[in-house]
Order: C-alpha cells, then sequence, then structure tokens
C-alpha cells in the first residue's frame, strides 16, 4: 500500500509538473507571432473562467486618480477589486500617458490571466488640439482632409494613452432641433457614407497596431437621429423604407471600411430598445451583414431599458441585452453583477458569453495590445506630439475648408486688406472656448484662436472691438442648462457707436458652443437671446454687415437673409478657428464650403430635408390647384438648401450629356467653367431620381460629387459613372434592387441643380 501510495505520489508530481509546463508553453504560443489572431484569442478563452469572460465585456468609467492613493471604500472600492481580478476589460474617460500606465500596470501584472484593458475615450473632433465640429467638417465635402483631420486627431489622442474613440458618428438627422446633428454628417445617407469611410479610415489607417492610430467606434445603432420631435433620446419610429436606405447605409459604409466596433443608440426600435434589440444586433450586424468586431452599450443603456419599460430589473436587462448581442456593457454594472449567475441559471447560453468575449480579445490583438500593453504609453513622444505643428496645420487646413459662404450680395467680401475701419461685434468674436465647441473634453479652456486675434494678424485696416451682448450668463463648463442672456443690453450702445463710425462691420453671432451637442435640443432655432435686436439695432445705423455665425446646427436666419448683405457659416471649427475665419473673410482662402443640412426658414418647417417625397399631392401645384402640401404661412423650400455654397468666383455649368454604357452603367458628363476673377473650388454634384418604382422614391438622391479646381475662365469636363450600386435601392424585405424604368439626372452646385437629363433602364 505504501509503495501503490508512493507511486500514486509521484505521478501526480509528474501530472502537476506537466500541466504547469503545458500552460506555459501555451502562453508562449498566444504571443507568438507565427500564431493567427484567433488561435490565439481560442487558447486564451480556454483558460479563462465564467466570472474573467464576464469581466472582459465590462467597461467602467474612470473612477479615481490612478497615480494617487488606492480607493478605500464605497463604489470606487469595488471597482478596484474588479480591476485587480481581471473584471474589467475596457475603461473610459482615463487619459494621460501616466494615467493610462498605470491603470494598465494593474490589469497586467496584477491579474491571474494579465489580459491587457483597451482604453476608450470620445474622441470626436480632436483631443487636445481640436478640428471643427464633425458636422462643420461635413460641410467641406474634402474627404481627404477629412481623412487627415482623424488621422491627427488618432496621432495625439493615442500619444496621450488612449486605444480607442467613440467616433464617428454616423447617424443621419434631418431635424436640427436635435443637438447632436453637431455630432455627425448631416441629413444625406450617400455624403453620410462618404464621410463615415474617411474617418474611420483616419482614426485606423492601414495598421491597428500602429501606435499612431487607434480603433473607432460606429454609433448610434441605430436609428438615434430620427428622435421624435429632435427631442434627445426620445423615442424613434420609422419604416423600414427610411431604415433601409436613409438610416443604415452609413454604418454599413463604416462596416466595410473596416469599423472594428459599434455602439448601440438610446432609442427604442419598432418598440425594442436597441441594446436589446436582436434584430439590430444579431440579425443584421452580426448575422446579414457578417461584423466580427464587437457592440459596446451607450452610457447606462442597459440598465435604461427598465425605464423602457422593456427589461423589470437590471438582472433581466444584462439577459435582454447579452441575448441580443451587446457585447461590452459601459457603466450599467449589469454584466459583471448578474451575468454569472444567468450562465449558471441557463438563462443565458455560454456560447453567447465566449461568442462576445472572442470579439473583444480578437480587437485588443488586432491593437497590439498583446504584443505590448505599453505601447501607447510614452511620455516624452505624448510630450512630442501634442499640439504639434502637423496637428495645427492639418485642423486650420480642414477649418478653412469647412467655411460655407451662404450669401455675398454686392460682393461685401472678400475684406479689403486696407485702408478700413472693420468693427468687430458679438461677443463670440473674442471668445477664446466657445468655438471649441461640444465635445472637447480633453481640450483646455482659452485655447482657440479668437476672431478677433485672427483677424489681428491683418494690420492694414483698423478694427474696433465691442462685444454687444452676452450669448449666456455665468459659469460654462460642461453642463447641461446654459443660462442664456434675454435681458442684458447694456453693451448695445458701445456696438452701436462703434458701428455708425466703421466702413464694415463684421458681426460674430450664433450659439455657444455647449448649446448643441448631447442633450442639447433645441425648439427655438434663431439666434439665442438678445442677438437678433443686436443685430437688428446695428442695421439701423450701418447695413454694410458681414455676419459670420458660430453654431452647432442649422439656424433661422431669416431675417439676416433678407437684409444682411454677407453671410459666412463658420460653424465651430475649434483651435485654429480665427484662423481660419480671418484667412475666409480676407480672401486669403476662397470659401468652398458646402452646408451638409438644409436651413429651415423657421423651425415649424422641421424636420426639411432634400431628398423628400413627392406624395400624391406634390408640392409642387398645378396652376390654381388648392388642396396640395404645403403651409399657409409659410414657403416648403428651405431657407439654404443641402449642397448650397457660394464662392468668391462663380461657375457656369453646360452640356449636361448621359451615355447608357450598359442597362446598369451610366455615364454622366458635364462641363464647368469658372466665370469669376479668381482661382476657385466647386463641389459639383449629381442627383437621381427614379421615377416610378415599387417602393417610392425621393424626388432627388445625391450619388456623386467631385471637388475641382479651376483657375478664372478655365473650363473642364467631369464625368460620373452610375452603376447599379448607385441606381439600386432597398425594397422593405430589405433587398437591394435594380428595377428598370425612367430615372432622371441632375447635376449643379446644390441641390437646387440647374441641369437636368433623363435615361431608361430596361
Amino acid at each position: 500500500m505504501k509503495n501503490n501510495s508512493l507511486y500514486s505520489l509521484l505521478i501526480a508530481f509528474i501530472l502537476v509538473a506537466s500541466c504547469k509546463e503545458q500552460n506555459n508553453n501555451s502562453e508562449d504560443n498566444i504571443n507568438n507571432s507565427n500564431q493567427t489572431i484567433e488561435n490565439k484569442v481560442t487558447q486564451l478563452l480556454s483558460k479563462m473562467t465564467l466570472e474573467e469572460k464576464i469581466g472582459q465585456m465590462n467597461q467602467y468609467n474612470g473612477f479615481w486618480n490612478v497615480t494617487g492613493p488606492k480607493p478605500s471604500d464605497g463604489d470606487a472600492a469595488k471597482k478596484y477589486e474588479h480591476l485587480k481580478k481581471g473584471y474589467v476589460g475596457s475603461m473610459l474617460n482615463v487619459r494621460g500617458v501616466k494615467e493610462v500606465r498605470a491603470v494598465q500596470k494593474i490589469a497586467v501584472e496584477e491579474t491571474r490571466l494579465g489580459i491587457p484593458l483597451i482604453i476608450g475615450f470620445d474622441v470626436i473632433h480632436g483631443y487636445k488640439t481640436l478640428s471643427p465640429i464633425p458636422l462643420a467638417e461635413a460641410a467641406s465635402w474634402d474627404l481627404a482632409a477629412i481623412k487627415k483631420s482623424a488621422r491627427v486627431a488618432a496621432k495625439e489622442s493615442a500619444a496621450a494613452g488612449i486605444n480607442w474613440t467613440f467616433a464617428p458618428m454616423v447617424d443621419i438627422s434631418r431635424d436640427a432641433r436635435w443637438g447632436r446633428v453637431m455630432e455627425g454628417a448631416g441629413e444625406d445617407p450617400f455624403l453620410g457614407s462618404k464621410i463615415a469611410i474617411a474617418r474611420v479610415q483616419g482614426f485606423q489607417g492601414d495598421d491597428l497596431s500602429s501606435h499612431q492610430t487607434i480603433a473607432a467606434c460606429a454609433k448610434h445603432w441605430a436609428g438615434y437621429g430620427f428622435a421624435e420631435a429632435g427631442r434627445d433620446y426620445n423615442t424613434v419610429d420609422v419604416g423600414t423604407s427610411t431604415l433601409n436606405n436613409i438610416i443604415f447605409p452609413p454604418f454599413k459604409a463604416a462596416m466595410d471600411a473596416g469599423v472594428r466596433t459599434f455602439m448601440n443608440s438610446f432609442n427604442e426600435l419598432n418598440g425594442i430598445p436597441a441594446t436589446g434589440n436582436v434584430y439590430l444586433q444579431r440579425d443584421i450586424l452580426k448575422g446579414k451583414w457578417g461584423f466580427d468586431g464587437f457592440v459596446v452599450s451607450d452610457w447606462g443603456s442597459i440598465n435604461e431599458m427598465i425605464a423602457h419599460g422593456y427589461a423589470k430589473d437590471k438582472k433581466h436587462a444584462a439577459e435582454l441585452s447579452a441575448i441580443a448581442g451587446s457585447d461590452m456593457d459601459m457603466e450599467s454594472y449589469a454584466y459583471v453583477d448578474e451575468l454569472a449567475n444567468l450562465v449558471r441559471e441557463g438563462k443565458v447560453k455560454e456560447s453567447l458569453i465566449d461568442d462576445a468575449v472572442t470579439r473583444i480579445l480578437k480587437v485588443k490583438f488586432e491593437l497590439g495590445l498583446f504584443d505590448d500593453p505599453y505601447k501607447y504609453c510614452n511620455e516624452d513622444y505624448e510630450k512630442e506630439v501634442t499640439g504639434s505643428k502637423e496637428i495645427h496645420d492639418a485642423v486650420l487646413d480642414v477649418a478653412k475648408k469647412s467655411i460655407v459662404l451662404l450669401k455675398n450680395a454686392n460682393q461685401v467680401l472678400p475684406l479689403k486688406k486696407e485702408g478700413q475701419h472693420i468693427a468687430l461685434i458679438g461677443v463670440l468674436a473674442a471668445d477664446k472656448t466657445s468655438s471649441l465647441g461640444s465635445w472637447r473634453i480633453a481640450a483646455d479652456d482659452n485655447t482657440a484662436v479668437s476672431v478677433l486675434e485672427g483677424l489681428q494678424k491683418y494690420t492694414g485696416n483698423k478694427i474696433t472691438y465691442a462685444k454687444g451682448a452676452d450669448v449666456v450668463i455665468g459659469k460654462t463648463e460642461f453642463a447641461i442648462e446654459l443660462q442664456i442672456n434675454t435681458e442684458d443690453k447694456s453693451g448695445f450702445s458701445e456696438a452701436i457707436a462703434t458701428a455708425k463710425k466703421s466702413d464694415v462691420v463684421v458681426m460674430v453671432l450664433g450659439e455657444h458652443g455647449f448649446q448643441s451637442g448631447e442633450a442639447r435640443s433645441r425648439t427655438d432655432l434663431n439666434l439665442p437671446g438678445v442677438q437678433q435686436e443686436l443685430l437688428e439695432a446695428i442695421y439701423k445705423v450701418n447695413k454694410n454687415i458681414v455676419l459670420v455665425l458660430n453654431n452647432g446646427r442649422p439656424l433661422t436666419i431669416t431675417w439676416a437673409d433678407e437684409h444682411v448683405p454677407a453671410i459666412v457659416e463658420a460653424w465651430q471649427l475649434g483651435t485654429q478657428s480665427g484662423n481660419a475665419i480671418a484667412e475666409v473673410l480676407y480672401g486669403d482662402y476662397n470659401p468652398s464650403g458646402k452646408l451638409p443640412m438644409s436651413f429651415p426658414r423657421n423651425v415649424g418647417q422641421v424636420p426639411i430635408y432634400y431628398n423628400y417625397k413627392n406624395t400624391g399631392r406634390p408640392i409642387i401645384p398645378a396652376p390654381n390647384e388648392v388642396f396640395w402640401s404645403h403651409y399657409i404661412d409659410e414657403s416648403n423650400d428651405p431657407l439654404y438648401p443641402f449642397g448650397h455654397g457660394l464662392s468668391y468666383t462663380t461657375f457656369y455649368y453646360s452640356n449636361l450629356v448621359v451615355n447608357k454604357i450598359s442597362n446598369e452603367a451610366v455615364e454622366v458628363s458635364v462641363e464647368i467653367k469658372n466665370t469669376g476673377t479668381l482661382l476657385g473650388k466647386e463641389v459639383a454634384q449629381l442627383y437621381i431620381q427614379d421615377v416610378f418604382a415599387s417602393v417610392t422614391r425621393p424626388v432627388k438622391e445625391l450619388k456623386g460629387f467631385e471637388m475641382i479646381e479651376l483657375k478664372p475662365n478655365e473650363q473642364k469636363t467631369i464625368k460620373f459613372k452610375l452603376t447599379n450600386k448607385e441606381l439600386g435601392f432597398f425594397n422593405n424585405e430589405g433587398e437591394f434592387v435594380l428595377e428598370p424604368g425612367e430615372f432622371k439626372v441632375y447635376v449643379g452646385g446644390s441641390s437646387k441643380t440647374v441641369l437636368e437629363s433623363k435615361f431608361n433602364l430596361e
């Protein structure tokens, strides 16, 4: 018996030693460059406990100063213990190399398996150095500039330890009341899709494992931009035609461009919150489309299904969202608290957990975090990159290209460079913070170049500044509610006196940077506060006004359009705002921007968009028709249409030719001539109408655009190719179809096109 016992102990010892050796070899294989990522993920997954798997699905916000004392009690202490146990897969809002390295060190060196964290952050339009807000960038229609803007944002944020951004937002929206229009590309799915591709490619580059790239996230999946009444977080109710033809295309484009993550949306769709929506996440995204990245919830959206009335409690919410395909829980604590018990109770299959964790680990491997968890943590490199000349040059370039010249009667612009007295009026003209715009979490206040500073670099004119009136009163930190100045006009008299003695008045009016963005919906799209009164008061004493708009959404400026000779849409342009505006006002850059959203005449027209349906009683009536789709107190037309934007020169379109190459391809050519006196860029736009179809089609749909630069009197012919991709559409079953029939073709400098032709598909 003793001999047998000794023999058994010896065998057991050998087996244990063998197992340890195998584990060590397996760990070596995980980091073996000869192994595929799929094999590495499979090996690592096999080593994980259920709780460790679920930990990878758990994302926490930065909950303490990592380089300071460790939390000893409360919620922070619980999160800290989870981090040490490997129950946290990602953290957000931890930034800066010191902080990121410290939190990454805990995950890598103190947990059992040493799985690195993925560090997320809202790099929406830059990190420290800010580009224009995304809606403004969309106005450039310059895909190369937009891609470069995302690239330098990725470079600067990656240098600060970040490896994942919650951008781009690719929601299409037709409602300027919705505050988050500033974060997207506007109202059109074709333009939105092209911009989605450019931004994904900019963030992720050609090599996701590079220390200068970050993973992108297409959001919000899906329908968020169609929130009823433009009220943020509100319900969404759209038909399948709108869903497939308007909402889905930019997401599909982002996926095809290789975006590694999706974020689901706060809204419900067809009565089911997106976070718990099987159709959106499993059927379409991961099923029909074959997306192989992972899906993260929006902040707390898993628990919010309780408020929706779809989940009875947090445990039920965790069950619903896991089954639906939400892979990572952002700040609901639902997965880390409830999922393990749900699996043990048989309510959630462990295979679903494995699928989610596989997706998350795969992205971490692609980022190169397993090869070097500290690859984003070089303090010297952080100092070298942050605010570098390369980044400032890129954001200035895209800022100039984002400016849209809405009106320029009597060629008030460009300004003369000498011999004039210019009155610069409006508190926003001297503001160095507001023009940074919303979603500027890492940027410091007072770091934008103001319009005043930009104009002062031109020394040939006398510039006198007068505030006129505040837009907001009190503090302007990241607050949901801003107190708008509706009474204080004490600065009017100084502004009026300054305007009286000036040759030209430049008025910088609009929204404060925090009046648009998340949770900042508005029912009034006029100039906020007393600014309209200020504009009218100045107009009475000097009509030679250049109105420069700073805003994050389309505004209703009908009075200004009727009275003010020159109007410049300058949005919120970020760090280089004042320099970009000054270069455009003085003509050193000839504006080339085009509107990505229609500007309404008043808020009663909203939602308003160019690609509307004709309906049974079209909005262009027959003569003497009474009963047709219209308002009795306002035009149906927008104040400024989608695609509108002027230049300091003029362009003439002619000789539109349509040639059918085959029954599924058409070539469209048009001649464009610069008929003005200055070098200029023009965005030529091609639209089509499918006149008769099995599902009604819009009166116009953008299907191509090209920016060309022409010297005075220079003429070029540009060509567009329409294939089945542009000529087809999605039916109500989500199937892409190309149907025979008549098509109209329109070409011009905006959606109010000047040339028209047609062709037939057989």
